[in-house]
């Protein structure tokens, strides 16, 4: 029996997934959070086989939650389940550890898929998002996201200022000082060449990293 985690802040969405899993044989739902915070304190309790994890979320995001989850528990196996069809977080959710990428547009068949394929110890990637990944590797640096000259934490952060997150907040998150998420705001902001929070969120939008409805 496969336990699995399912993560994502709309509950619609959530409970829909929770729902279908809860039908195929051979497949537990074990529990569901809106949160990454959620998410990591219920998988330390729960320690699923697979969890399905949101990218974009209020407060912590994918990225730092799968980090974290996968510090505290290595052998978890982490699907990336998201409505964003990009090519930089898929790349920086498999440098953070994760297994498997589908887009909330795929069929429920290509979740299932992605769950059995990972429980055997393979990565799984939807097709959509593997294609993009090798016309980026093709074209280069052409049509890369100004977000790629980031580094994890750097984008981490610049996710959670773009949010509304205040630097309190965010270094708590981090267990690091206020003083230390400003200075990865200037070098976020000095790498992208903007110069305000709202920049950063349009930007964000721009590149399909941040809902539009977000920006405040």
């Amino acid at each position: 029996m496969t336990s699995i985690l399912v993560v994502d802040d709309h509950d619609l969405v959530r409970m829909g997934i929770v729902r279908m899993l809860d039908d195929v044989p051979g497949y537990h739902v074990a529990g569901d959070a809106k949160s990454g915070e959620e998410a990591i304190s219920l998988a330390r309790k729960l320690k699923p086989d697979v969890v399905l994890m949101d990218v974009k979320m209020p407060g912590i995001g994918g990225l730092e939650a799968t980090r974290k989850m996968l510090a505290a528990n290595p052998a978890v196996k982490i699907i990336a389940v998201t409505a964003c069809d990009d090519t930089l977080y898929p790349a920086r959710l498999l440098q953070a550890g994760a297994v498997g990428y589908v887009t909330k547009g795929t069929g429920f068949g290509d979740i299932t898929t992605a769950i059995d394929t990972v429980v055997r110890g393979r990565q799984y990637m939807s097709s959509v998002i593997a294609q993009q990944l090798a016309l980026r590797n093709v074209a280069g640096d052409r049509d890369s996201s100004p977000f790629e000259r980031l580094s994890q934490r750097e984008l981490e952060t610049a996710m959670m200022i773009a949010g509304g997150r205040r630097a309190q907040d965010i270094a708590t998150t981090f267990s690091v000082s206020p003083k230390t998420v400003n200075t990865y705001r200037y070098r976020i902001f000095d790498k992208l060449c903007i110069h305000s929070d709202v920049e950063l969120a349009l930007l964000a939008v721009k590149y399909n990293l941040l809902d539009p409805e977000a920006v405040v």
